[in-house]
């Protein structure tokens, strides 16, 4: 990429962009933005595609989860500590259920940019700009509310950088500490109305801690019972933002976006001869990108190879949102194709996006039967195809929202009036999320 830069993106056409009426003061705020220090630094990054390494050649997990978008109102040390405290819980019982080592992404500290399908809105005959994430506008309704502005960029930055700053403190400050993970999970457990399938787990996890803490293997004689690692991530949607962050380290004299770990193109802006491709090409983070299931064997190559020439292990994760009623029929020929080729990727499954559906009340939600059934048919086509599953990517929030239904304690489509919360797309709850890590051990211990 000789000639890439960090605005050579600007050259090409782009999608899914909020008009701003001011350009001046947009260019002011970008600016600004590149004046502020990074969110997270390249050797971090680093770490997070060593990892990723290792999972793209079948010796570790992929976790990664979180808000469908961030939003200012809901910003407090409460969500982000129950969002930490719920990926922690799912991270153990996968690492201990399926032994192997989990490396753990959420959705978090950038995650405030939505894709829309259409450009306006219209509620009772008024038409007014899509709500794009509380990065461009406002949710509310009303004109001045949608105008996109400028300034909500940097009140994105500085949330974020706040938001790391609780997570970096939770992941070496004791939140992290093994034996209070296990005591949040048994106490799901004894809660849960499916406890006996959950029972056997839980309790070795129990026995195995008590084993390490009577020969003297404790938080305080090994300080990786009490610490732990959480990479952050997002999709990179607004480049003029991602491009304000982007830095050249000053170690290796590569570019990284220091705006996230890992930062992924959605399934409506990865064009091969568009901007986020463009831009894509020439940050070193490891990045991910949308696969659904109108993607052809043919298109998807020349992907994997725009984005990873070199075909580094660990760079690039295809993130495949199918739905559970034709992920068996679509992904298969994927999967040949690519392990055909020789191509290194870290395959992970979004059984979320595939999953929409509008309740009979008119709220959007997804279920969690068809959530799990995409899952454990992602598990079975890597199986016959001899390629290994490598994670999971879940819209999910630590809260006990009720927005997706089903799971353990039977919601229903009557439920999720409840404590509908979200201003995009439905999350699994705590409970739900939990729930299906403690279900799909089976199937990651089966594939290992």
């Amino acid at each position: 990429m000789t000639n890439w830069t960090p605005e050579s993106w600007r050259t090409l056409p782009i999608q899914q962009q909020p008009t701003y009426k001011d350009k001046e003061l947009l260019a002011n705020v970008e600016a600004q933005i590149h004046s502020f220090p990074p969110l997270v630094f390249a050797e971090e990054t680093r770490e997070l595609h060593r990892q990723l390494g290792e999972v793209a050649n079948g010796r570790g997990f992929l976790l990664q989860g979180g808000d469908c978008a961030e939003s200012f109102s809901d910003f407090s040390a409460t969500n982000i500590r129950d969002t930490f405290k719920v990926m922690l819980q799912m991270a153990v019982v996968l690492t201990f259920g399926g032994k192997v080592p989990v490396t753990k992404i959420a959705r978090v500290a950038g995650q405030y940019a939505k894709p829309r399908s259409s450009d306006l809105e219209e509620v009772n005959g008024v038409k007014l700009p899509s709500y794009r994430g509380d990065i461009v506008n406002s949710f509310e309704f009303n004109e001045l509310a949608r105008e996109p502005d400028p300034q909500r960029l940097v009140t994105a930055y500085h949330h974020s950088a706040s938001t790391l700053n609780l997570l970096r403190a939770f992941a070496q400050g004791g939140l992290a500490d093994l034996h209070q993970v296990n005591r949040w999970n048994m106490s799901f457990v004894e809660s849960n109305p499916n406890r006996d399938r959950y029972q056997h787990l839980a309790d070795q996890l129990k026995e195995t801690l008590d084993f390490m803490q009577v020969i003297g293997l404790t938080s305080e004689t090994t300080p990786m019972i009490k610490e732990t690692q959480l990479f952050t991530s997002h999709e990179a949607l607004l480049l003029n933002y991602e491009q304000a962050l982007t830095r050249k380290d000053h170690l290796t004299d590569k570019w990284y976006d220091c705006s996230a770990h890992m930062v992924w193109i959605g399934e409506r802006t990865r064009q091969l001869d568009h901007a986020h491709i463009e831009f894509f090409k020439g940050i070193n983070n490891p990045i991910g990108v949308k696969v659904g299931p109108g993607m052809q064997p043919d298109e998807l190559i020349k992907l994997i190879d725009a984005l990873n020439p070199n075909n580094v292990p660990g760079r690039l994760t295809l993130i495949t949102r199918m739905g559970a009623d034709v992920i068996g029929k679509k992904l298969p020929a994927l999967v040949q194709r690519v392990k055909q080729e020789g191509r290194h990727v870290v395959w992970s499954s979004d059984p979320m996006h595939g999953n929409t559906i509008k309740a009979s009340n008119g709220y959007k939600t997804r279920n969690f039967d068809a959530v799990l059934t995409e899952i454990q048919d992602f598990f079975s086509v890597h199986k016959a195809e001899g390629t290994w599953a490598g994670g999971v990517h879940f819209e999910m929030t630590g809260q006990h929202v009720t927005e997706c239904t089903g799971g353990a304690y039977g919601l229903s489509e009557a439920d999720l009036s409840k404590r509908y919360e979200t201003q995009c797309d439905p999350r699994l709850n705590a409970d739900q999320v939990l729930e299906l890590a403690f279900l799909i051990t089976d199937a990651l211990k089966d594939a290992r």
